[in-house]
């Protein structure tokens, strides 16, 4: 090991005084002073409010499980294999749901499911095909229509041909009227994707091309949108979509109202571009948006304003972090390559430098989880609760911003300092996600 390493690792014991950033509210002053908080080991994984029991499955393992799950409803109901997958597929694959629905009323389940409809229409011709709803077409319609449907990309949600029939075509029955092979494999293949898609405890591995299955064995997927830890699925929805609605609004007034000079060495706070030298104690408290307590007495435009205020305080930060991100992973990349050229010139190994990968990682998941903490502040109701949040929030910001500092200067930083400021860093994270992460 080099003689930089040993130096190194001689200060992993410097004490890291964390007086320096703590927030001097009175209200949470004793909040981090628990024995089991920041002084403990590094938390083990089932301490973690982030992790979870999961199995990654090959396709046929996948397709033995659904198998499985059908298997259990023909048996306990009687049914086909195809009427149990439809029936599954449209309640969310909740087996006892279903059994229990088709135990008590069958009839009302399958019109609820549309797989039979409310009223039959009775015209029957031997030369001609019907659902259960009775609507007979001939065989080279619905060969036709099929082909149609799935050169569409429709599988599972193939309908009756007759307008205003809402009755789902069953498999067996498709593969009884469809003549092209080609097309028989196409329709397998992608009703085992949007099987796999439906089923809440099954989710495909998004990296891309990627054939591997994720099966949850404790929770259920839901949304479907990247990780947005601690925001909630409904509220992410509520604040990408009004994100899109409103992004053009928010880049103009954004780019109109702010100067900066690239000359002089003035210190600013990045988030909210004031003097950094007047933050003084209130360190970070600008990740905090001061609502005007009379706004509900002014006027609409006056509330207009305000409200348009709050959402480009808000989404300005959203957006700073999430630039900072791209800059991180650009960091990465060059202290990977840095470790690269150390290790072929002998100045230690991949072990020895793999504590810079590590920090410069936890600084993307912080930053990560960060990021997503202003979605939910947004629709936070003004309580004691969302200034709970607010001050872990500063917190964290306080401590990421100290461990990017940190990072960026990796290899003049003591190694002891550096993790012990990844420990701070990372327990700042889950105390957070630990108290509002609801799972």
């Amino acid at each position: 090991m080099s003689e930089e390493m040993k130096s190194q690792e001689s200060d992993n014991d410097s004490d890291y005084d964390q007086s320096d950033h703590m927030d001097d509210d009175d209200d949470y002053c004793g909040y981090y002073d628990d024995p089991d908080d920041l002084d403990n080991d590094k938390p083990k994984k089932t301490d973690d409010p982030e992790y979870f029991e999961y199995e990654l499955l090959q396709l046929e393992d996948v397709e033995r499980f659904l198998n499985e799950e059908v298997e259990v409803l023909c048996s306990s109901q009687k049914i086909k294999p195809s009427l149990a997958k439809m029936l599954l597929h449209a309640h969310n694959w909740k087996k006892e749901f279903v059994i229990e629905c088709h135990s008590k009323n069958p009839s009302k389940l399958l019109v609820d499911s549309k797989i039979i409809p409310k009223v039959k229409h009775q015209v029957a011709r031997e030369d001609m095909y019907d659902l259960s709803c009775g609507h007979m077409f001939c065989g080279e319609c619905w060969d036709y229509f099929c082909q149609v449907q799935i050169q569409q990309g429709t599988t599972l949600g193939i309908q009756c041909m007759a307008n205003d029939c809402d009755v789902l075509v069953p498999e067996d029955f498709l593969y009884s009227v469809l003549g092209k092979p080609d097309l028989r494999e196409k329709y397998s293949r992608f009703s085992f994707l949007e099987y796999v898609k439906s089923h809440p405890a099954l989710r495909f591995c998004p990296g891309p091309n990627c054939p591997i299955v994720v099966k949850s064995k404790e929770i259920n997927f839901k949304c479907g949108i990247e990780y947005h830890a601690p925001t909630d699925c409904d509220v992410i929805k509520k604040w990408l979509t009004k994100c899109a609605d409103d992004s053009e609004t928010a880049n103009y007034i954004s780019a109109n109202t702010k100067d900066q000079c690239s000359k002089c060495k003035y210190d600013f706070c990045w988030m909210c571009l004031g003097d950094w030298k007047a933050h003084g104690s209130e360190y970070y408290e600008c990740s905090r948006y001061k609502e005007n307590p009379n706004i509900a007495n002014e006027s609409v435009h006056a509330q207009a304003r305000e409200a348009l205020k709050k959402y480009l305080f808000y989404f300005e930060r959203w957006e700073n972090h999430a630039k900072s991100l791209k800059l991180e992973e650009q960091t990465l990349h060059k202290i990977t390559s840095r470790i690269q050229d150390k290790v072929m010139n002998s100045t230690g190994t991949w072990i020895d430098w793999q504590y810079l990968l590590d920090a410069a990682n936890l600084l993307k998941k912080c930053r990560y989880t960060l990021q997503y903490t202003y979605p939910y502040a947004y629709y936070m109701e003004k309580c004691a609760r969302k200034q709970l949040f607010e001050y872990q929030q500063a917190q964290l910001e306080a401590e990421v911003e100290n461990l990017s500092w940190k990072v960026e200067r990796a290899e003049i930083t003591h190694r002891g300092d550096l993790e012990n400021q990844m420990d701070i860093a990372e327990k700042r994270r889950l105390t957070l996600l630990k108290d509002f992460l609801d799972i």
